[in-house]
């Protein structure tokens, strides 16, 4: 076998030491990453349109199916790569496929969203997945330790993938149902998989990891903004309120990225099922962050009278998104190490965001009680800040 590989130029696939030093995300993951930068732009911007056209029910709950094929399979790859990336050129052409998966997938976001067709995105799904599928027979073939770990995986999406398949023959009716079944046959995949032998995952990196795609999805609101300071520029009718939504965007991204990076998520990942726990509960928060930027653009709709979505079902677009991100970031990381005065003003806050749609210029309400969130945690000491660049790299 290792002379087979050395002639093709292969090397082993074999398990990372979860404890190397100074563990970085590759240039690869980050190329990988772009791909995802245009496929949750496509979602954000399809959730925005459908939502102007006051199809809002209807444009959330597509947002979400579709939301969880993007964030799926970016979690799949990531759990693996940090686990197993040996980086040799057929991992490389591997990732590049699974990355011409998620630009299938991105082409079909506006049909699955505004028309119920997910064929090209099932199809797009079904290519990443099963160029993943080829990844953990490598793992199988070079890993003996965790052979039946890698076994399992192989396994579990192949067979979920042929389930995904045929649900393109059921009728639209059974369209949502048929797709919670299979998503949860794919969360419980892992679970299955891991429960005997837990690969190797290495804390710093995968945190690392959620830390950058967290950026992807604010990076969304920050478009928003701009997008409400250009159409300030060619409205000058409704300029004070495109200025003031662009200026009340910027401070509310911003806080939630100082939400989201005031603690360390390393020390989270222990246990598998703290580790599943955490990496399955960034689908609501990467979820939420991209809806926000909808939000945002909403908003710019409506101030411009650009919709007849009415001005709380407007306001809502951005509020709900806002507070759902901050009480899952507030569950998940904050509240653990948080101190008493902060865990109950930031659950407080939240709800409270997402109440202020019922007030007139949400925005500035949303981003007056991010600041005071903020705010919290640096009084605290608990915003992240007193930790320089040489402690990061230590931890």
């Amino acid at each position: 076998m290792t002379s087979i590989l050395g002639r093709l130029d292969l090397r082993p696939v074999r398990p990372r030491d979860k404890r190397e030093p100074h563990r970085v995300a590759s240039t690869l993951e980050l190329f990988f990453d772009l791909v995802f930068v245009v496929a949750v732009s496509l979602a954000a911007q399809t959730l925005h349109h459908l939502e102007t056209e006051q199809h809002v029910v209807v444009g959330v709950g597509a947002y979400l199916m579709v939301f969880f094929a993007i964030w799926w399979a970016w979690m799949n790859f990531t759990w693996f790569a940090t686990a197993f990336d040996n980086d040799d050129w057929l991992y490389r052409v591997t990732t590049i496929a699974q990355m011409a998966g998620v630009l299938v997938l991105a082409a079909g976001v506006e049909a699955a969203m505004v028309h119920s067709d997910f064929t090209a995105v099932t199809w797009g799904y079904v290519i990443m997945r099963l160029a993943m599928v080829s990844q953990w027979l490598r793992a199988a073939a070079n890993s003996p330790e965790y052979r039946q770990t890698a076994l399992r995986y192989a396994a579990g999406i192949t067979l979920v993938q042929a389930a995904w398949l045929l649900r393109l023959l059921l009728p639209e009716e059974a369209g949502a149902i048929s797709f919670v079944v299979l998503a949860v046959a794919e969360v419980c995949v892992p679970v299955w998989a891991e429960h005997r032998q837990v690969t190797p995952f290495h804390n710093h990196h995968i945190a690392e990891r959620f830390g950058l795609f967290t950026l992807v999805v604010l990076g969304e609101g920050l478009l928003g903004s701009a997008n409400a300071i250009i159409d300030s520029l060619k409205d000058t009718e409704h300029i004070v309120p495109l200025v003031a939504l662009a200026g009340c965007s910027l401070l509310i991204v911003a806080a939630m990225w100082w939400l989201y990076f005031a603690t360390p998520l390393h020390s989270r990942f222990g246990t598998l099922r703290q580790s599943l726990t955490l990496g399955y509960a960034h689908y609501v928060i990467f979820a939420a962050a991209a809806a926000m930027s909808a939000g945002i653009e909403v908003l710019v709709d409506f101030h411009g009278q650009e919709t007849e979505l009415p001005a709380v079902a407007s306001a809502a677009t951005l509020t709900v998104p806002v507070a759902v991100f901050v009480l899952a970031v507030w569950l998940t990381a904050v509240r653990p190490s948080a101190t008493a005065v902060a865990n109950v003003v930031i659950p407080l806050a939240g709800v409270a965001i997402a109440a202020s749609a019922l007030l007139p210029a949400a925005e500035i309400f949303t981003a007056a009680l991010l600041v005071v969130i903020v705010a919290t945690l640096v009084v605290t000491g608990r915003d992240g800040s007193h930790r320089s660049a040489g402690s990061i790299t230590k931890e």
